[in-house]
């Protein structure tokens, strides 16, 4: 879908700590549509890289569905992509900050829509991570899918 409409994505990972990167370029000329990628596993480059506001990582923490959000929208301004995808979580096997294993919050944003979706995944931590980078995976060809290119609305964040 990217490389008939011309479009690129990016991403910014947390919890698969570069997986969908790699998981990506294994993919013979993925390279016209994929821009690069982010990894911001601890919180402070989250905002540093990934320009995710400092205020909700104070108030949610690292793992909540805005920074999922945020991320993706971070991924697509910092690399310059016309689709951004964001990933957040706990693949355990301990909480983080009171969040059970397993949660998940993934983002797509483009030019015309964003989504998040959020999942508690069962497994170790090597499911954990693959379903969160499979559920954005979905996520993209959700949004894109349904992308119906109208121009952006005023102070839409996606636009």
């Amino acid at each position: 879908m990217l490389r008939d409409r011309g479009q690129t994505f990016a991403v910014a990972e947390s919890l698969t700590g570069g997986l969908v990167g790699a998981a990506v370029t294994a993919i013979d000329g993925v390279s016209e549509v994929f821009r690069g990628g982010l990894v911001v596993y601890a919180t402070d480059l989250k905002s540093e890289l990934a320009a995710v506001d400092p205020a909700l990582l104070a108030e949610h923490g690292a793992v909540h569905p805005d920074v999922a959000g945020q991320l993706a929208d971070g991924a697509r301004r910092r690399c310059r992509a016309d689709w951004g995808m964001g990933l957040t979580g706990v693949a355990g096997p301990s909480a983080q900050d009171g969040v059970t294993p397993g949660t998940v919050h993934v983002a797509v944003c483009g030019p015309t829509r964003g989504l998040v979706r959020s999942a508690r995944l069962d497994g170790d931590r090597a499911r954990v991570r693959i379903g969160a980078a499979e559920l954005a995976f979905g996520l993209l060809a959700e949004a894109m899918t349904a992308d119906v290119r109208r121009p952006p609305a005023a102070g839409d964040p996606f636009a």
